[in-house]
């Protein structure tokens, strides 16, 4: 059976604390996209020869990328201005000619 109380109490605390831990991880892998700034212009400028490696290891990479950005989420929380497009009435056009039979059976017809 689960212990009836947790070690932070109070709810209220709890979700705050996840917010603040959200919010630093989220500066803390701004932070690190900024550390290859550097590596990327060296790269652009080389032509992708020469670069100088990076200075942590790819596990660091991989951590951070899994919170990634803090734009990402606040993407879906901007909320663009609703545009109405102009209807477009559709008009049915006739067909230039009349339909024309092709090939002709030269069958007999069927007996009736």
């Amino acid at each position: 059976m689960p212990p009836l109380t947790s070690a932070v109490p109070n709810r209220t605390l709890r979700h705050l604390l996840l917010a603040v831990a959200l919010v630093l991880a989220q500066q803390a892998a701004q932070v690190h996209a900024l550390s290859h700034l550097k590596r990327n212009l060296v790269m652009a400028e080389r032509g992708g020869k020469c670069v100088p490696p990076v200075n942590h290891p790819a596990e660091q990479c991989i951590a951070y990328h899994a919170v990634d950005s803090v734009l990402a989420a606040l993407a879906p929380a901007i909320d663009p201005p609703q545009v109405t497009l102009p209807t477009i009435a559709s008009a049915a056009l006739p067909a230039p000619l009349a339909a024309r039979i092709v090939f002709d059976s030269r069958a007999p017809p069927a007996l009736s």
